[in-house]
């Protein structure tokens, strides 16, 4: 049976006004105000999870102990370059 003309009318007024909305809302989010708040959310709600914290923590004492560990290096090569110096000024 064929459709009437202002059935198919109306359907294709329908998928107008939907793809309008559509097209509204896809621009909506995709705003770079948006992605970032966006963004901030999921971050915020990641850094919010026990098992991140942990690693992030732990992360953090490898970095510290890499640090420290430098630190006592170059103060062990500088006292030893002191040394070296001194024994060549004894000569």
């Amino acid at each position: 049976m064929a459709r009437n003309i202002e059935d198919i009318q109306r359907d294709i007024e329908r998928t107008r006004k939907n793809l309008a909305n559509t097209l509204d809302e896809l621009a909506e989010r995709s705003q770079p105000k948006n992605l970032v708040n966006d963004a901030k959310k999921e971050a915020t709600s990641k850094l919010q999870d026990p098992k991140v914290q942990k690693i992030l923590a732990g992360v953090g004492a490898v970095v510290v102990g890499a640090v420290v560990v430098g630190v006592l290096r170059s103060r062990k090569h500088n006292k030893d370059l002191k040394e070296i110096q001194k024994l060549l000024a004894s000569r």
